[in-house]
């Protein structure tokens, strides 16, 4: 089960990069041409607030489960 945990680790990371990707690239980034107020502000919204909540949450449980923190040993 640990080696399952670990291996979700590694899942876990690689979720946290599609999701930065996407985030910045797809929803972000093209809001800030279109030249609407709306779009302004959702795109400030996704890149400064949600971007950083879900890639770091996604990033620190990958690691912590990758180091094996979550092991049924300690």
């Amino acid at each position: 089960m640990d080696k399952i945990k670990r291996i979700l680790g590694i899942v876990w990371l690689l979720l946290a990069l599609a999701a930065a990707y996407f985030c910045i690239f797809i929803f972000g980034l093209p809001k800030f041409t279109t030249g609407k107020q709306d779009d302004l502000v959702f795109g400030i919204i996704i890149l400064f607030i949600l971007t950083p909540l879900i890639v770091l949450g996604l990033g620190t449980f990958g690691y912590y489960a990758l180091i094996g923190e979550y092991d049924t040993e300690k």
